[in-house]
């Protein structure tokens, strides 16, 4: 158990410096007026210099530009208030990886919850950014670990990055149809 637990400790802070990475190189795109720090989001300031790091979040940035193409699915998240965040997290994150983990949907998970923080960062709720951030970690450790572990580790996940890009556009029709309803209860 002991090395599970080890395990499964390098395989968040590996999954929350590439989280943080892609939140603060996506913002600096779509906002250049606006910053956040890794430690803004529970980070150091250095985790960021590690090149497969820098690597991988390139890849995701080309990932979500593909899904950034959705209109649809851009106006459904800026409609969402930012104190609902944490449950439209909760409820896409559920319904949306309830099936089958795999790559598309982690990197489309990840890609909701920077929409999340950028909407809690206009609308100054920041302390909807630590929210969003806490669950988006807690769901890494609790439901991504596993797969991440039976996939060989960050390493093969990460060598896998850019065959994501297809799946991941796919995708994010669920957040869609998952906005749609959220549009309206909150």
């Amino acid at each position: 158990m002991f090395l599970t637990d080890v395990v499964d400790d390098r395989i968040v802070d590996l999954g929350a410096a590439v989280f943080r990475g892609y939140v603060i190189q996506r913002l600096s795109r779509d906002d250049p007026q606006r910053r956040l720090s890794p430690e803004d989001l529970g980070g150091d300031s250095n985790e960021l210099e590690d090149d497969q790091i820098k690597d991988v979040v390139n890849q995701l940035l080309i990932i979500s530009d593909n899904m950034n193409r959705n209109t649809e699915l851009k106006h459904l998240v800026s409609s969402v208030q930012a104190n609902c965040a944490q449950d439209v997290f909760f409820s896409v994150a559920r319904d949306f990886l309830a099936e089958d983990i795999n790559g598309g949907r982690v990197v489309a998970l990840l890609d909701l919850t920077y929409r999340l923080i950028y909407l809690a960062l206009t609308q100054n709720h920041f302390e909807v950014i630590m929210e969003v951030t806490s669950c988006f970690l807690q769901f890494i450790r609790e439901h991504v670990c596993p797969w991440i572990r039976q996939q060989g580790g960050w390493e093969a996940v990460f060598s896998c990055v850019s065959h994501w890009r297809t799946v991941s556009i796919a995708v994010a029709v669920t957040f869609i149809a998952v906005g749609v309803c959220w549009r309206y209860s909150c």
